[in-house]
This record gives structure tokens, sequence and C-alpha cells, in this order.
């Protein structure tokens, strides 16, 4: 840390954010296409609404295998098509709540090339006869929310959005909405409650989002990145898009490296890629100074990997023989100044502080988890870690509470943890 950061933490300077270096790796850049000025923004919906077909959106995004990529990995032709089973009138929302530490490309794509998260959010709202979209962006990016904001401005005396666009039946509105600063406004239950101004907590399923989500209508939540995905597919076709990556988890994934790396940065691989392949060839290792203790994937419920896992694919089937799992695809890397009760401590203390409180499952589990972990690890201390991790598992409401569980096996595994494994 320099003189500079020191200044702007305590004040005396602007903030500045830092820019993020970005590098595709894959066979064809999709999401990144714009960034590497491979395509422009826009040359796919003027065409799609001047078609007026909204199942060939659909059947494109089908045949591609897209699933989400923030986080839960549920297929989007699927979603789509749950919030079509229900009469509208509907909404999309683009959630660009990115709150993993270590995860940046919302971030960047929301900066760089917001046109083109507009433009796979109006392809998202025609194809489920949406014509309301919302972009959420977390508070911790002013930045995005100026250049959404300002992006929407320039869509709309463009002709890309508003009534009747570019000639067509179909009018289009999109708000951009800023967050409130919870990690878990990032579920999209706990999103919509945050669009309709009550707290940031997650509602209990069913109904889905799908039935009945904001303002109680059909709605449809997806990741930025996800929508960003979806002017290569149209333009290139399903098929192509599929031909990516892996059977059953098509496509490509940004990869986000901290700053523990050599070249930290966001990396678009195809899904399957080796973790090795990531870390070490485009990543270069840590830097000058520092040994691989371990690696965190996939955010702070994800999971932990060792040096000696790294030849796993980057897919959830196979990240899940390894108690870790895909999440937003962020690595943060730990080195040896870094112990292992260190790391566990604050997994906890992050599992507590960002709790919404809305299960007792998760608000007491992740509460009398952080207690325990400052405990010796006694025959009853251990009795009880195991049942706080059960409980949270089984009871929790959403992914947060039921994930802690695993990302605290994961990592009491890789930096061998007494009491913790059962």
């Amino acid at each position: 840390m320099g003189a500079d950061d020191v200044d702007q933490l305590l004040g005396r300077a602007p903030r500045l954010d830092p820019g993020i270096p970005w590098h595709s790796d894959s066979r064809e850049p999709v999401v990144m296409a714009g960034l590497l000025g491979l395509s422009q923004p826009w040359s796919v919906w003027p065409e799609v609404v001047a078609a007026a077909d909204p199942g060939t959106v659909l059947g494109q995004v089908e045949a591609a295998g897209l699933k989400g990529r923030g986080g839960a990995g549920f297929p989007v032709a699927l979603k789509w098509r749950s919030a079509l089973d229900h009469k509208g009138p509907r909404v999309v929302v683009a959630n660009g709540d990115e709150g993993d530490p270590g995860s940046f490309v919302d971030r960047l794509l929301m900066e760089e090339d917001p046109h083109r998260v507009l433009e796979g959010l109006a392809l998202a709202c025609f194809a489920v006869g949406a014509g309301k979209g919302v972009v959420f962006v977390r508070s911790e990016y002013p930045r995005a929310v100026a250049r959404m904001r300002e992006a929407v401005r320039e869509a709309e005396v463009a002709g890309h959005l508003g009534e009747g666009v570019h000639g067509s039946g179909f009018t289009l509105e999109v708000g951009v909405a800023e967050g409130a600063g919870s990690y878990v406004s990032g579920e999209e239950t706990a999103l919509l409650n945050g669009l309709e101004g009550l707290r940031g907590a997650v509602r209990a399923r069913p109904p889905y989002p799908t039935e009945a989500g904001l303002a109680g209508r059909p709605t449809v939540v997806n990741n930025v990145e996800t929508l960003a995905a979806l002017p290569w597919i149209i333009r290139h076709g399903g098929a192509a898009y599929a031909r990516m990556g892996v059977a059953g988890e098509s496509g490509t994934i940004v990869v986000c490296l901290s700053e523990r790396f050599a070249r930290p940065g966001a990396y678009e691989v195809e899904t399957g890629t080796m973790v090795r392949r990531v870390v070490e060839d485009l990543g270069g290792g840590l830097r000058t100074g520092s040994e691989l203790r371990s690696l965190q994937l996939g955010g702070p419920l994800g999971g932990f990997l060792s040096p000696e896992d790294l030849d796993v694919a980057l897919t959830d089937s196979a990240l899940a023989g390894h108690g870790a799992a895909l999440g937003h695809a962020g690595i943060v890397a730990f080195d040896q100044s870094v112990s292992g009760g260190q790391v566990l401590g604050n997994l906890w203390e992050f599992a507590d502080s960002e709790s919404c409180g809305q299960c007792s499952p998760c608000r007491v589990g992740s509460r009398r988890g952080r207690v325990l972990a400052a405990l010796p690890g006694t025959q009853e201390t251990r009795a009880s870690r195991t049942q706080v991790l059960d409980t949270m598992a089984v009871g929790s409401l959403c992914a947060f509470g039921r994930r802690v569980p695993a990302a605290v096996r994961s990592l009491a595994r890789v930096y061998r943890l007494d009491g913790w494994t059962g």
C-alpha cells in the first residue's frame, strides 16, 4: 500500500477505483467481444425487434445451454419459460449487485461496456414479453451506477428503448436502481425486496419470482454477465455457443483473479478450463515472495482448493468433488502469511455480519459458528460445530446459509483444521 492509498482511505484525497485488466482466452470472446472491439453494441437488437419473433430469441438461448453466471447456475431458458407460464405484465431485472469479494466482472461490464448489458437486458425483455427492465447496481459501484444511467439515456435517444422501439409494436422502459449495501441483496428475492423499498432479506419460496416477483408481477432476474452473453448468442447462434465449454456446462465464464496473483484481472475462459491453466498460465502464479497455500473459488461461500487440487476443471460438477463451487468464478489466493485459523475466523465473521437474519438457522448459526471457531477443539466443541453446520445446511432459507457449511468444511480440509470436517 502506497502513500496515495493511505490518503484515499483517510479522506485526504479523492477515492479512485483501480482499473481492471481483462483478457479473453476462449476460442471466441463472448461477453468481452465489445471490450476487445470485436463487435458494436445494439447491432443485434434492431433486427430482432423488427422480426417480431421473441420465440427465436428464447430458442437460441435454449440451444446455447446458457446458465446463469450469478452463482446459482440455473438454465436461463428454463427461467424465461417459467415467467411465460404466468400472465403479465412481466419484468426483467439485471442483477448487478456483485457482492462476492474477489469478483469484479459485473463492475467491469457495467463501467466499460454498459450498452452491451442493456442490449442483453432488452433481448431478455423481448423474449419474455416484458415492457419494463431494471438494472440493479450495488451501492459500492457509484461509477457503474452513473455509466448505466448515462447509457440508458443514450439508448433512449438512439431509439433502442422507449415507445414503439425502432418502429415496432414493442415498448420497453428501463430504469437503474442502486442497492443498499447488503451482500444478501444479490439473492434474487432479497434484491426484489430492495427494489420495493423493503429490507434486503430473502423471501420464502414458493412463490418464485417468475410467478410473483417485483410488485407481484412475474419477474426474471438475470445476472449482468449472463445478459452480456446474449447479443453474441443471438448473432452467432446458440449452437456456436454450445460448442464452447463442456457438455452440460457450455460456453464461457469470466474468472476474476485477486491482487496476490502476478497478473490479476478478469479472464474470459471456456467452462471446463483447468484451474491450473487459469492460476499459473493466465495469472502467472502468485507475486514474487508469495507461496500459494489455498484458493477460495466462487466467493466466500464457494469453497477452497489446495495447491494439489489445481488439476480440476472449472465446472460445478468437477468442483463439487472437492467441496467447492464455481459460483461467480472469483478466485482469491491466500499465501503462507495467512493461517487457516485466520481464514476460518474471517469466513465466520463474514457470515455473521452479512446474514440477513430472516431465518433462525442462519442468523443464530452464523453467530454460534463464529464463537465456536475461537474455542479449543474439545469433544464437546466438535459436536457443537457439527450440529451448527448440519442445521445451517438443512434449515437455512436461502443459499447463503446453506452454503456456509460446505465452505467451512472445504476450508478445514485444505488447512487440516481439527473439528470442522464432521
